[in-house]
């Protein structure tokens, strides 16, 4: 008995090229790999932040991470913390969140440095929570995080924000060395594949 066309393994094939791709547009990748991270973007720029000290600075700093512009946010005060050789992004009350947003056209990669801070702007252990918004979102939790742990966010769709914040505990969300990077350009490849399959395929059922 023939199978009918509808069933048949090509239009399956191309289907799933389809939904394969759509899914990769629609999702958030996250890495706690700094190296695996950079290996799924390009042109990444880093923000340090060791041009501030420990100091109040306003709710929001508009900053650059390479050739990508930013803003940082929190609703109480943006603080510096860290020091006295590598200063780090923390804020004035540890209940609020840090909220990085309004990134450069075509940011579609978030990552860095993400841990707990004390009163006095130094690491305490602790966990932190970490939200990335790209239409759709995705919210992380980095237990036990140290300065060294490593949270980067990937999507093949822009970023709107990404929030920082603390599971509540007695310590404040601080953030350092935020990479900023636009996508590798092989994260489009399987769809434009599946695309040009599909239009291959309508020419030859119409021929």
């Amino acid at each position: 008995m023939r199978i009918p066309s509808l069933f048949s393994p090509k239009p399956l094939c191309l289907a799933a090229l389809l939904c394969a791709a759509a899914g990769a547009q629609a999702g958030i990748t996250v890495y706690t790999s700094e190296s695996a991270f950079l290996a799924a973007v390009t042109a990444p720029g880093t923000d340090t932040f060791d041009d501030l000290t420990i100091a109040p600075y306003g709710d929001t700093l508009n900053r650059t991470a390479g050739a990508y512009h930013y803003q940082a946010y929190s609703a109480t005060g943006i603080w510096g913390a860290g020091g006295p050789a590598d200063f780090w992004l923390s804020n004035n009350l540890r209940y609020n969140p840090i909220v990085f947003s309004n990134f450069s056209s075509g940011v579609t990669a978030f990552g860095g440095n993400f841990f707990a801070s004390d009163i006095a702007g130094q690491f305490v252990d602790g966990s932190v929570v970490l939200t990335a918004v790209d239409g759709g979102t995705l919210t992380y939790d980095l237990y036990g995080a140290t300065p060294s742990s490593f949270l980067g966010f990937v999507s093949t769709s822009a970023l709107t924000s990404v929030t920082l914040g603390t599971d509540g505990g007695a310590y404040w969300p601080t953030a350092n060395n935020v990479v900023l990077a636009v996508p590798e350009p092989s994260t489009y490849g399987m769809m434009l594949a599946g695309i040009t399959l599909l239009g291959v395929a309508a020419r030859r059922r119409r021929g």
